[in-house]
């Protein structure tokens, strides 16, 4: 089964607890005002790829924790990230999903492939992010309406942890010249550290840029 990916990321220490992989999904039906990530939109553009090969990539690394979707929209491809997200699983590690759809909305949808990738999830974030309600102050997220939903006993100790995480981003330059920067941080402070390495435009959450 395949699967549309704006970007990969196998190994990263900002998107969940732990050292963990990152899907980036292509395609977001819900298109939040203020995104971070406008570019995931278009179901039409990003790279595909085979859910088995990846799964094989990702469990080279014997140091991962576990696997963080996100988007774009998860939900959009539910099918192949619960069967990626099965697979996974049955060599212990986790999932996290997030969602910009509440987690009511997906109860009740009545879609075996939601409820497939539900299943499959051990921590859901769910909600759009809204600009109104900007908050950084819990990780991982930036607003304050976002919900985290431990599906699962896996996470359970986060409930009343969480405050021991704190957002943070992680630059990644490449051998053809490609920079990344990945995580959660403050618009200015972003702002701040893209002018302090004499980077071109704005960076947002899993985007990346050639200098």
């Amino acid at each position: 089964m395949k699967l549309w990916i704006h970007r990969f990321l196998p190994d990263t220490k900002v998107e969940g607890p732990g050292r963990r992989a990152c899907i980036w999904v292509q395609g977001c039906p819900i298109r939040c005002q203020n995104c971070f990530a406008p570019e995931t939109w278009d179901a039409t553009n990003g790279m595909e790829y085979d859910i088995f090969d990846l799964s094989r990539q990702i469990l080279t690394n014997p140091m991962l924790e576990g696997i963080t979707f996100l988007g774009g929209e998860p939900f959009a491809q539910a099918e192949a990230l619960a069967l990626l997200a099965e697979m996974l699983k049955k060599h212990n590690l986790s999932v996290i999903t997030f969602t910009g759809y509440y987690l009511e909305e997906l109860l009740t949808a009545n879609r075996p492939d939601w409820s497939a990738l539900l299943s499959a999830t051990d921590l859901l974030i769910d909600g759009p992010f809204q600009a109104e309600l900007e908050d950084y102050s819990r990780p991982w997220v930036g607003s304050a309406n976002q919900r985290f939903h431990f599906l699962t006993a896996r996470y359970e100790f986060l409930k009343e942890n969480l405050s021991q995480y704190r957002n943070q981003v992680e630059i990644h330059l490449q051998p053809d010249g490609t920079v990344t920067i990945n995580g959660m941080a403050i618009k200015k402070n972003l702002d701040q550290l893209i002018h302090d390495l004499n980077l071109a435009k704005i960076v947002r959450r899993g985007e990346q840029l050639v200098n």
